[in-house]
């Protein structure tokens, strides 16, 4: 059974840097693009930022310049490294991957962990 299991999250003031971590467990056969996505209170769940297998990445325009994503394939994990942070990223943040277990090619969802930006 194939696991995504988040760690990283806290409260952090403004102008602080957080990062999260996403590590993929279980049986399967690759790990395609890994994302970040992130829901807010009251908001519908919104892209952060992904990451192809071979390293290129997008982002949304409200974290350029400020959140880097980035993998260890070897490890099958991914990071979110969010500097500058402002309380209007408090949010639920989920990992999300397509991962193909050879016989099925899907979505996996971590369980989300709570960032909070504030003094």
């Amino acid at each position: 059974q194939v696991q995504l299991v988040e760690s990283g999250g806290g409260l952090v003031q403004p102008g602080g840097s957080l990062r999260l971590s996403c590590a993929a467990s279980g049986s399967f056969f690759s790990i395609n693009i890994m994302s970040w996505y992130r829901q807010a209170q009251g908001k519908e769940r919104e892209l952060v930022a992904s990451i192809t297998s071979g390293g290129a990445t997008n982002y949304a325009d409200s974290v350029k310049g400020r959140f880097t994503i980035s993998r260890d394939n070897a490890k099958n994990t991914e990071y979110l490294q969010m500097n500058s942070l402002k309380p209007e990223d408090t949010a639920v943040y989920y990992c999300n991957a397509r991962i193909n277990t050879g016989y099925y090619t899907g979505n996996y969802w971590g369980q989300g962990t709570q960032v909070t930006v504030s003094s």
